[in-house]
């Protein structure tokens, strides 16, 4: 049984907490194989404790949130694969019970994953939006997942990788019944929103939200990242959000990463400096490179400036 943690609120106002990184790829590090529709999800069902296992070396490395492991998670994927309505009922609960064991007796905030409407298709939705869905279809989606979630009493709900307004507007909608508090990630591409609307706008649209406790980008290039910071701080006005991808590119045709990783944990410091207060990576950022943020944003000792760079 993991320790009570501060509640996350209380957590931000006193500096930067990190994240952890991608799920996924440490999963596939493991040799756990991820080619499902479910993608992590089906491991709820199939291989619990190595989501455990991957929680755990994320706490290793210094996280102090995990976020689960329902990212792809839906009534209507698990329906496929033959489970009731309860069984998936359950197996959401389950991923806030896996992180939660995973920490332990370390003081560990759990972040219960919400993925975008794009995500749970599996079709790479999520890097477009505009599903040709209206706010009311998309609230109505998002809804029982949500509900399901919460029962687990997370800390917090990841409303994450969102491409457009209109799905924000819609998980907002259907956490408002919750009690919990959100953070809600849009994925960007430059000063966009994936959908192509302007960032700027779809910060506006957090600021007047009590339930949002942080705002900020996820699952986009650390160079993106790093510009949206300020913006989403100034916008907002809440505590930043911020965990982008390595920096490699995935090729959809050959079905691998390519370039060069560019995330760079010594530039966290200057995205604190600017308002992050939720600090981590996405995907193919592992336990070393989390290790390394979590150094990089590790107040001196008493009495020692520390040193730049």
């Amino acid at each position: 049984m993991s320790l009570p943690a501060l509640p996350l609120a209380d957590a931000l106002a006193r500096g930067p907490v990190v994240l952890d990184g991608g799920l996924s790829n440490q999963l596939e590090a493991q040799g756990c194989d991820l080619s499902d529709a479910l993608w992590s999800a089906r491991l709820l069902a199939d291989g619990p404790q190595e989501i455990v296992a991957a929680h755990r070396a994320y706490v290793r490395a210094g996280a102090r949130v995990l976020i689960t492991a329902g990212y792809q998670a839906s009534f209507e994927g698990f329906a496929r694969r033959g489970f009731s309505r309860a069984e998936a009922a359950g197996l959401f609960r389950r991923s806030v019970a896996l992180a939660r064991e995973a920490a332990g007796r370390t003081p560990v905030h759990v972040a219960a994953s919400v993925g975008p409407y794009g995500a749970v298709q599996a079709d790479g939705g999520e890097y477009r939006g505009r599903y040709g869905l209206t706010v009311r279809e998309l609230e109505r989606f998002h809804r029982p997942r949500i509900e399901a979630l919460a029962e687990a009493a997370p800390d917090v709900l990841a409303l994450e990788t969102v491409p457009d307004m209109d799905e924000a507007e819609a998980l907002l909608r259907a956490a408002a019944g919750t009690g919990l508090p959100v953070w809600l990630t849009y994925t960007v591409a430059g000063d966009r929103t994936r959908a192509g609307q302007p960032l700027a706008e779809a910060f506006d649209l957090l600021a007047g939200h009590d339930q949002v406790v942080a705002a900020g980008v996820n699952c986009c290039t650390p160079r993106d990242a790093a510009e949206a910071v300020a913006l989403a701080a100034a916008r907002t006005g809440k505590p930043v959000v911020v965990y982008p991808n390595s920096g490699e590119r995935w090729d959809a045709d050959g079905h691998r990463w390519h370039g060069a990783v560019t995330f760079d944990p010594r530039a966290t410091a200057g995205w604190a400096a600017h308002g992050a207060r939720l600090l981590g990576g996405c995907c193919r950022v592992g336990p070393a490179l989390v290790a390394r943020l979590a150094a990089a944003l590790r107040p001196p000792p008493d009495g020692d400036p520390g040193h730049p760079g």
